[in-house]
């Protein structure tokens, strides 16, 4: 099976790209590991709106943070969007955004678990995340750690993945054959 990692910036074309890898391939699980849509942000609830009208009627959408549970009972190909929603849901659940050394004990924990899972995979996956350390350090703790750990998360699912690509104003950057880096 088949593990593809696809980075890019807000609005740049990243989910539609990861869809594209799945798309004709037949029934495939869209996996949201966001916050699901509950009236309280209307912005983010018309974000979720568009994805899931966008997506193929076939496709099954699992709401879940249990990334691991998910791709171990997989029948179909599976594309989970996007990483960091799920690193921020993880983080928002520890109440951790100004503890960093605790968020990055509970994120090498749960990022050691997701790979096992990412390298075991019975189906095809692709999964989406934001690439986030491209921009200025940011001004407050929280920023920090967000971007410090999806840092992380984005080189260890990268290092794992069969494919990775980057995708930026709307084109695709290959980086499969791109050395990887230690660390």
């Amino acid at each position: 099976m088949t593990t593809t990692l696809v980075l890019g910036g807000v609005r740049s074309g990243k989910s539609r790209y990861a869809e594209s890898l799945l798309t004709g391939n037949g029934p495939v699980t869209y996996v949201a590991p966001g916050a699901p849509v509950d009236g309280t942000d209307p912005e983010w609830d018309a974000r979720i709106r568009h994805h899931q009208a966008s997506r193929p009627d076939h496709w099954t959408t699992l709401e879940t943070l249990d990334l691991v549970g998910a791709l171990g009972q997989a029948s179909q190909p599976v594309l989970i969007d996007c990483l960091g929603t799920w690193m921020t849901r993880v983080v928002d659940g520890l109440c951790g955004w100004h503890a960093p050394a605790h968020v990055s004990a509970v994120m090498a924990l749960a990022t050691h678990e997701l790979l096992a899972a990412w390298g075991q995979a019975p189906v095809d996956v692709v999964a989406v995340s934001n690439e986030a350390g491209l921009g200025v350090v940011p001004p407050t703790a929280s920023g920090r750690i967000f971007r410090d750990e999806l840092g992380r998360l984005n080189a260890a699912v990268s290092a794992a993945s069969d494919r990775v690509a980057l995708v930026v104003a709307g084109r695709v950057l290959d980086l499969s054959g791109a050395p990887v880096v230690g660390g």
